[in-house]
């Protein structure tokens, strides 16, 4: 598409600011993790909430962005070769903001892949198993007899925040001095663990030193305090 009004996003979502990044989103853990980069870099964007409690993830305009109907998605209108580029996938955002902003992401080519790796750490398991916490302790799954899977999920939760405790043993952020998308993945996930999904106790997370230390100093940024709360909620 040749222009941003041409994506079908636009006619239910309208730009009031057609030349910034569009963000469609919700302020949850994977949505916070866009919204907080945006605020990190400076790049000029525009926030749309998409509300998933209406299902609006699920209409026909927001899935001919994201076919796969979920938060946070993204339209670029001066994307690669100056042309619109929609993007969905809370980490390959962060990857291509990082790189249009060159910040967040080491220029060195292994620290950027270990980087990259960290992001993937916290997209194939932290998130998805942070998240069946949440769903096996606060939400529809608490109702189940069977403690089972929240069990599981629980021991996981706890495996998890070690390999996490471990890496921070000594290290201010996940790549040491410099903080990056690796931490911007992760800060929503941990916080979100033992607020909103009420589980501090549940995974012993105090037991976690480095990683409450670390939470801490990512919470006590201004970026990422303000991202916390974008989209608002109405």
């Amino acid at each position: 598409m040749s222009n941003f009004s041409e994506f079908p996003i636009a006619a239910r979502w309208p730009a009031q600011y057609p030349d910034r990044i569009q963000l469609y989103s919700l302020n949850t853990p994977n949505g916070v993790k866009v919204s907080i980069m945006l605020e990190e870099t400076g790049l000029p964007y525009e926030p749309h909430l998409v509300d998933i409690m209406k299902d609006e993830s699920h209409t026909p305009e927001f899935l001919s962005l994201n076919p796969n109907g979920k938060i946070p998605a993204i339209i670029d209108p001066d994307g690669p070769g100056g042309e619109p580029l929609g993007l969905f996938e809370s980490g390959a955002i962060l990857l291509y903001l990082a790189d249009k902003a060159g910040m967040f992401i080491p220029a060195d080519p292994a620290q950027r892949w270990e980087t990259i790796q960290w992001v993937f750490f916290q997209m194939a398991s932290i998130g998805p198993m942070f998240g069946q916490v949440g769903f096996f302790n606060k939400f529809a799954g608490k109702e189940i007899a069977d403690k089972r899977p929240l069990d599981r999920y629980v021991a996981e939760s706890k495996r998890l925040l070690g390999v996490l405790d471990i890496r921070l043993d000594g290290r201010n952020w996940i790549m040491g001095d410099d903080y990056t998308i690796a931490d911007i993945a992760t800060l929503g996930w941990v916080r979100n663990l033992i607020t909103f999904y009420e589980a501090r106790e549940l995974v012993e997370y105090d037991h976690f030193a480095n990683v409450s230390a670390w939470l801490d100093r990512g919470l006590a940024r201004p970026a990422v305090k303000r991202g916390l709360e974008i989209p608002r909620r109405g």
